[in-house]
Order: C-alpha cells, then structure tokens, then sequence
C-alpha cells in the first residue's frame, strides 16, 4: 500500500502558495510607499504663478546687470559666502536651498555680513547632492540663483 504524506509536508502546494503570497506582500509594500511619500501639491493659480516667474526673471536679468558674483565655499557643516563681482553689497542675504527631489530638505537663511564681509551659515548636517541654491538681497531687488553639484567640500560660484 502507497501511503502519499499530508499536503503539508509537500512541495508542490507550498509553491503554489508562496508566488500569490509574495505578489501580495509586494503590493502592500508598494501601497505603504505611496501613502508615506505623497508628492507636494500642485499649484491652484497657474497665472500668478506665471506672473511670479517674470518678475523672477526681471531680479535674475537685475543681479547680472549690477555684474553681482558670490564665492561659495563649502566645509563640512559651514557655508561661507564672499562677494567678488558688482558693487559691494552690506546688508543681509537671503539665502535659499532647494532639494530637487525632497521638499522637506528644503531651507532659507536670512544671513548678515561678518565683520570681514563674509556670510557665514552653520548647517545642523552637511549638504550633498544637487541643490538648486538661490540668493536675493535683504530688499529683494536682485537674485542669483543656480543649479550645484555640492560636495561635503568644495568652492563654488554665483552669478
């Protein structure tokens, strides 16, 4: 007499339940991913902000005709930022760093001059990556904004 062994001791049902469990797993992951990491809404108002990039613009084209150009030096948790170009410029700078992925990353500093008119930010963690950085004078008149690569260091420049 050939006794077979309970279905549970062979190979062939736990296979067959193991490929539906993993898609289901798999879905669940995928689900949990989408609900944790929602994307930032999108804008309601389309023209201001249309208007907003022309007027974006209009400081861009201000700063190269004021000949404006930044030194930014990159040292771990410190960012120190020296002016090179244009007439000199005393008062605060409004500093901005944009993360092209992660909106929470995202910071702005309203820096004064030093002594020796340099603009010094100390970070809680280093930057790297792709930043898009922008900086606009304390009236908000002019803006220098680019795309860097930053290193944990590094010297970079604005304008």
């Amino acid at each position: 007499m050939n006794v077979q062994p309970p279905w549970y001791k062979q190979f062939w049902p736990w296979f067959l339940i193991i490929l539906p469990l993993c898609a289901v797993v798999a879905s669940m992951n995928l689900v949990y991913l989408a609900v944790v990491n929602k994307d930032s809404l999108v804008s309601e108002d389309y023209y201001k902000d249309g208007k907003r990039i022309n007027m974006d613009l209009k400081k861009i084209k201000y700063a190269k005709q004021l000949g404006l150009q930044f030194e930014m030096l990159v040292d771990h948790n410190t960012l120190a930022i020296t002016q090179h170009g244009g007439e000199a410029y005393t008062a605060a700078l409004n500093v901005e760093f944009f993360h092209p992925t992660i909106q929470a990353r995202d910071f702005t500093k309203m820096v004064p001059a030093g002594g020796d008119q340099v603009y010094r930010i100390e970070l809680e963690e280093p930057i790297t990556g792709s930043w898009e950085v922008r900086l606009d004078g304390f009236d908000r008149k002019w803006r220098i904004q680019k795309r860097l690569e930053i290193k944990d260091d590094g010297q970079y420049w604005l304008n």
